[in-house]
């Protein structure tokens, strides 16, 4: 007995590429942990995709409600946001594609602090966490 599968993927989905010679599989793994947990149902699908070149981007493929073209958005890139996202961050980024007015309790209480100190930040220069495997 075969059964069809359909073709299309569920939305919304995020796509973690992760970098494999920086062994970074572990945290792309409980990034999408982390947003199954806190998303559940909300999100179609969360998919790792192994990649080289020390890459770490995190996007997300959505469709509007009543749209009939998927788009997708950009949530995290290592090289352009330096760095990894804090948990907390990237949740607050998936609910404000998903779920715009969902309240993500603890997660949004100290965002107005957070963004006072990233704006004071903003003047520093920041490091750019390097692979030596990749390069």
């Amino acid at each position: 007995m075969t059964s069809q599968a359909s073709t299309q993927t569920p939305l919304p989905r995020v796509s973690i590429q992760f970098c494999t010679q920086c062994k970074w599989m572990l945290r792309a793994a409980y990034y999408a942990q982390e947003l199954l947990s806190t998303f559940s149902t909300g999100l179609g699908e969360v998919a790792l995709q192994p990649s080289t070149g020390g890459t770490f981007i995190v996007t997300i493929t959505h469709q509007a409600p009543g749209a009939e073209i998927a788009f997708t958005k950009t949530l995290w890139d290592r090289r352009q946001d330096g760095g990894f996202p804090e948990t907390k961050e990237l949740k607050r980024r998936v609910r404000d594609v998903i779920e715009p007015g969902r309240d993500l309790g603890h997660v949004d209480r100290d965002h107005g602090k957070k963004e006072e100190e990233e704006e004071a930040a903003k003047d520093k220069p920041v490091e750019k966490e390097k692979c030596d495997d990749c390069q």
